[in-house]
């Protein structure tokens, strides 16, 4: 078996994304500001002199800074950020897959809370939070006027202590109160099991766990099924929203024996950066087919791409969110840290699927229950205010409709997985052709 890349790089699962870690600020080189800029600064500077002398109320100095600056990085793309201190110490505990809190993926949507998705088994999907839900008040305080980070930082506290939300649901004909008590959040970066005669790996996200969980979750499994039984795998990526970028490069490589994962290209046209797998794979190849959808990001599209470039599986599903850029932690000392979008990545074929997404092989919609049909469950990339627009990004967008059922039986892209990896049925896409994989030259 491949061990671990080494951790060169760390970063925080916020929202969708691929991160990485910078250990410094000094070093950069940027184009010296002219004297228009300045001038900016100075009207900048006035203002902020008005406003601490003249409100109403005297404002906290701190919080106008800060909201200026998260004013200035909100205005570059969705991702970018300011996390204060509390912020920063927070991702570095989410990058280590545990946390406190309620247990839910958020984003801010028309100066609301917008849930992305609750995570498994957690005091929020307990209570009943849906992905899509819009949060306008937390413990009776308004969500309109607070920033994201101050949103999150209202909603997490000591274990164990109740929190009142208040939830607008499309469908619903008032607003919905929940009470839910917090907890430790213990992400399982892999879920698994026997489907019979079939491996199921479910990603949930990647923290520095995944590679290790990925691992223990193969071994596993090959205890449960012998070799001359077991058809194959379904490495499920559904509604993923990323995570580490070299926890996305270790998986891709888990699985392939030669070639490009993935390259990310900056600012620069010498800012290029490849990542290649080494020989060897750790499930002897056997097949894979790997499912995708609307909730699918950033880091596990860097996966699904890999696979699929390669030709090593099939995509199965919908078309993912399309979120292809790549955010870096900028560490600032005391004052916290810079989530700042310094690159595009490309799959091993050399597209962007920023605004686009991954198209799956095989296209399977998995349908809505009734309780949940007219609602829009649809997540893209494409349709985030101010996205960085992609190379590929047509008028289709990015995105698809982000949902799984709860029970396994409900699962049609599950369903449809399993018969191909059983031959009970056939499609010109499985098994994947490595002799037909197109690589950037």
């Amino acid at each position: 078996m491949k061990r671990n890349l080494s951790l060169l790089f760390a970063g925080a699962l916020m929202g969708a994304s691929a991160v990485t870690l910078v250990h410094s600020v000094g070093g950069f080189a940027a184009n010296a500001a002219g004297s228009d800029t300045y001038r900016e600064l100075a009207i900048f500077g006035d203002i902020f002199e008005r406003v601490r002398a003249q409100y109403v109320t005297p404002p906290d100095d701190k919080k106008l800074v800060e909201s200026a600056i998260n004013g200035m990085l909100s205005s570059l793309d969705p991702h970018s950020s300011y996390l204060n201190p509390e912020a920063a110490k927070d991702m570095r505990v989410q990058t280590k897959g545990e946390f406190g809190g309620l247990g839910i993926e958020v984003t801010m949507d028309s100066e609301l809370v917008k849930v992305v998705s609750p995570i498994d088994d957690t005091p929020a999907a307990r209570a009943g939070v849906l992905a899509g839900d819009l949060i306008s008040k937390i413990d009776g305080d308004e969500v309109r006027g607070m920033s994201l980070n101050d949103a999150v930082d209202k909603m997490r506290g000591a274990v164990n202590t109740p929190i009142k939300l208040t939830i607008l649901r499309e469908g619903a004909d008032k607003p919905i109160e929940l009470t839910i008590v917090r907890d430790i959040i213990k992400v399982k970066a892999v879920k698994f099991r026997a489907e019979g005669d079939v491996g199921y790996l479910k990603i949930t996200s990647f923290t520095e766990k995944t590679f290790d969980d990925l691992m223990n979750a193969i071994d596993t499994i090959g205890k449960d099924i012998p070799n001359d039984k077991l058809k194959g795998y379904v490495l499920d990526l559904r509604l993923n929203p990323g995570g580490l970028l070299d926890q996305a490069v270790s998986v891709s490589d888990a699985f392939l024996d030669r070639g490009e994962i993935v390259s990310t290209r900056g600012r620069e046209a010498n800012d290029i950066s490849r990542f290649d797998s080494r020989p060897g794979d750790v499930v002897n190849g056997k097949p894979i087919i790997v499912l995708i959808n609307g909730g699918s990001a950033s880091a596990s599209e860097i996966v699904a791409g890999a696979l699929q470039d390669h030709r090593r599986a099939t995509v199965l599903g919908s078309q993912s969110f399309g979120k292809g850029s790549v955010q870096t932690i900028i560490p600032l000392g005391e004052s916290g840290a810079l989530r700042l979008t310094t690159a595009l990545y490309y799959t091993p074929s050399g597209e962007s699927i920023q605004g686009k997404g991954i198209t799956p092989d095989i296209k399977v919609d998995q349908p809505l229950p009734e309780e949940l049909q007219g609602r829009d469950l649809r997540r893209g990339e494409s349709d985030l205010p101010g996205h960085i627009k992609g190379a590929e990004e047509n008028d289709e967008g990015s995105g698809s409709i982000a949902y799984v059922p709860p029970d396994p039986k409900d699962d049609v892209q599950l369903a449809a997985a399993l018969e191909l990896l059983r031959g009970e049925k056939t499609d010109p896409a499985f098994p994947p052709n490595p002799d037909k994989a197109v690589m950037n030259q």
